[in-house]
């Protein structure tokens, strides 16, 4: 009896880091539109994630103490 070959499934997306935890976002389609629109705005149009990563940092970074 011949052996059946198993097919070796490739997995989506980058190999993932181990780093940071993950965690999903819901936007609005309007929210979604002022990232894109602001994305297309950089000089190197960063990924939706990594605009949002950077989108936070630079509210946090100027949000009064207080």
């Amino acid at each position: 009896m011949k052996r059946k070959a198993v097919k070796v499934r490739k997995k989506r997306g980058p190999a993932p880091t181990g780093k940071g935890t993950q965690i999903q976002v819901r936007l609005q389609p309007d929210d979604l539109t002022a990232v894109d629109d602001w994305i297309v705005k950089q000089e190197t149009a960063p990924s939706r994630p990594e605009a949002i990563r950077t989108l936070m940092r630079q509210a946090l970074k100027t949000r009064p103490k207080g």
